[in-house]
């Protein structure tokens, strides 16, 4: 590739984008009273200068303040994957606030037993508990894995996505042994301390880990979505499983991105068994909600242990989990938004995207790689596609990413800014698809000179 022709494409591109968002930038200089200028600092991970500001958002389109119209395949990198404020979430979470009244009273609702029978018939974990988050989520099913082993470490595949929990931030260092994920901000302690970590797809080193004998659970993706899609090689899984059962490590699947892959994420499409899930994000409509299940027996495990105080001091909670207005959400999320028909559409559209982005990579003879998880595409900048987190994060190319994603965005289209992922909502039509095929392939066509 011609780096000299990417930083000029990269440069026209920034210019653009600061010229068409004059209003964005304009807000942007004036938030003196936020730290890094952004409601979280994350938002600052974007390509260009500053971030747009959303203005309005509905379905699969989004308005910024400078009133320019995107085709959302970001889509608040999942937590919007139902679309943005469908209907008859908005319908149940107005019904909820304001007719019934309480968005929070530390009281149950009968919507949470709704949901926690659908979150079984989907996932086939027994018993469920509500977070608010999917972070909150693995924090909490950690804590239940100690608890109920008496282990201390807790393993997790190099470059895994399961939020900022801390146990989670390790990553294969160059000596092949555990190291501090890079980025890693103010750890409590030295992350070998509380963790280990194995490569995704690499069973032999799973079990020289799981050996120790001193790991709890392994909190895993079913298939990595954070650094790129890394998919499980053929009997990975069920190698994984074997693993954990023979050395009495508890098992859980963090589906908080992998749900793209179906109703019941990766656990029901590849007939998993995890002894826990969780997830986040999705399951709300857009309102902040999470949950975790467990096994019958596991759950039984727990609460039938009269020295653990699962009711105050557990560390299983929070004020504000399980409320009735987040689980209202959730409940009219998945009853009526993502159903087994809108992920079978999902599913057509990003096989559809998946082909488009293909040809524009073969239009060139670009060594690039496409990969695909239900409703979710990402391309990376290898080919063959990356095997393990430490792989795809060898190939990230800042800048080349950076012109993709403002040539995009200055056309009206948005991908996930933290990496090249699409993904599908229920309101994504073909014609959105076939407007980022086009995009794209002229991108590449610059690109190519």
């Amino acid at each position: 590739m011609d780096r000299a022709r990417l930083q000029h494409l990269l440069a026209r591109e920034s210019a653009e984008a600061e010229r068409r968002n004059p209003r964005s930038k304009a807000a942007y200089e004036r938030a003196d009273h936020l730290f890094g200028r952004v409601p979280m600092t994350w938002m600052n991970k974007t390509a260009g200068a500053f971030p747009r500001y959303l203005g309005t958002a509905q379905g699969a389109r989004i308005t910024d303040i400078d009133g320019h119209e995107y085709i959302d395949f970001c889509l608040g990198d999942t937590g919007a994957m139902a679309g943005h404020s469908p209907a008859v979430v908005a319908e149940a979470v107005q019904r909820r606030f304001t007719e019934l009244g309480g968005a929070t009273a530390m009281l149950p609702t009968e919507d949470a037993e709704w949901v926690g029978a659908e979150l079984t018939r989907r996932f086939g974990l027994a018993r469920w508990s509500f977070s608010l988050t999917a972070t909150d989520a693995n924090r909490w099913a950690i804590r239940l894995a100690r608890a109920v082993t008496g282990r201390p470490k807790i393993l997790v595949n190099s470059y895994s996505y399961h939020g900022s929990v801390d146990e989670s931030l390790i990553v294969v260092g160059p000596d092949g042994r555990g190291a501090a994920r890079p980025g890693n901000v103010g750890a409590p302690c030295d992350v070998t301390l509380t963790s280990r970590v194995a490569e995704f797809n690499d069973l032999e080193q799973l079990e020289r880990e799981l050996a120790h004998g001193d790991v709890a659970a392994v909190l895993m993706e079913p298939a990595l979505t954070n650094i790129g899609i890394v998919l499980p090689e053929p009997g990975y899984l069920a190698g994984v499983r074997e693993l954990t059962r023979r050395h009495g490590v508890l098992l859980i699947n963090d589906e908080t991105h992998t749900f793209s892959a179906g109703p019941g994420g990766c656990t029901a499409a590849w007939d998993l068994e995890p002894d826990m899930v969780t997830i986040g994000k999705a399951i709300g409509g857009g309102i902040p909600a999470g949950a975790y299940g467990l096994s019958a027996e596991l759950a039984d495990r727990l609460l039938g242990r009269s020295d653990l105080d699962l009711v105050d001091m557990g560390g299983v909670g929070g004020t504000l989990a399980g409320n009735a207005l987040s689980v209202a959400a959730m409940r009219a999320t998945l009853e009526h938004v993502l159903t087994e028909e809108a992920f079978e559409r999902m599913d057509k559209l990003s096989e559809r995207f998946e082909s488009g982005v293909r040809a524009g990579i073969d239009a060139h003879r670009l060594p690039w790689s496409v990969s695909r998880l239900g409703a979710r595409t990402e391309y990376r900048f290898a080919d063959p596609a990356p095997r393990t987190g430490t792989e795809s994060a060898a190939v990230a190319d800042p800048e080349l990413e950076d012109y993709l994603h403002l040539y995009l965005a200055n056309r009206g289209i948005l991908l996930t800014p933290f990496h090249n992922m699409a993904l599908m909502c229920p309101a994504t039509t073909v014609e959105d698809v076939d407007a980022h095929t086009d995009v794209f392939a002229a991108a590449l066509a610059h690109l190519a000179g």
